[in-house]
């Protein structure tokens, strides 16, 4: 059980991100939860994401966009250390409330629900940015991204709605998103491994998991040609509504 759930998790929900961007991290570290604790789980969850975006970037490097990954990219990466620092001095913070639900516990954070109210008012938010106001919520998403995936691993939500709300096609909004996070899991992880918190990470589960991410992320590229713009901008819109929902129940 300790390797299958994690695998089918890892599969399903890297074929479903593909479209959306974002989710592998948001799924998988509350399932390494189950059998870890948090800070490890969010260092096994990103050494999985890490691994499985590397692939991704490989067969979508020729559509990034340039511009939004200089000014969204390097600021994630200073913000995702500083989150992944202050990860050490959360981990054992006490919840708002917690519940059970079907023999499950789940518990509701403040950092959860800021997060997923956050994720779901700029969702459903559609607003006409000048240039001006869109370079601005480029670095300023860069920078909440990048800290909240250092922080929790709850990263790709927050980047997605970002780069949803600018004209991306749909390859430029996969690749573009799939380059920005690789940076982000490059500052994450030399802060976790800086801390030890790597060294207790199951090597056999993590290589399980990402075999099953890649294959997903392969499955998935191949159906990006089926799609079009709009299927992907509607498609992540309710996605992001969904993430937030279930970031404020405390299910993920």
């Amino acid at each position: 059980m300790i390797y299958i759930l994690p695998c089918i998790i890892a599969f399903a929900a890297s074929l479903l991100t593909f479209f959306s961007g974002f989710g592998l991290g948001t799924l998988l570290t509350p399932v390494f939860a189950i059998f870890f604790p948090i800070d490890i789980a969010i260092a096994s969850t990103a050494l999985v994401h890490f691994f499985n975006n590397i692939f991704k970037f490989i067969i979508t490097a020729k559509h990034i966009n340039k511009r939004v990954l200089f000014e969204f990219g390097l600021p994630s990466f200073f913000a995702a250390t500083g989150g992944a620092f202050m990860l050490f001095f959360l981990a054992d913070a006490e919840v708002l409330y917690t519940y059970q639900l079907a023999h499950h516990q789940f518990e509701i954070t403040i950092m959860k629900c800021a997060i997923g109210i956050m994720i779901i008012l700029f969702s459903v938010l559609e607003n006409v940015k000048s240039k001006s106001m869109e370079q601005k919520s480029l670095f300023f998403g860069g920078l909440l991204s990048g800290f909240c995936g250092g922080l929790s691993g709850n990263q790709g939500a927050l980047r997605s709605m970002f780069l949803n709300s600018i004209q991306l096609t749909k390859e430029a909004y996969i690749a573009t998103g799939v380059a920005i996070a690789c940076f982000t899991d490059v500052a994450r992880l030399g802060v976790y491994y800086k801390t030890m918190t790597l060294v207790n990470t199951d090597s056999k589960l993590i290589l399980f998991a990402t075999v099953a991410a890649i294959t997903g992320a392969f499955i998935g590229k191949k159906l990006l040609s089926k799609t079009t713009d709009a299927f992907i901008n509607k498609f992540v819109q309710m996605f992001l509504i969904l993430m937030g929902t279930l970031l404020c129940l405390g299910v993920v």
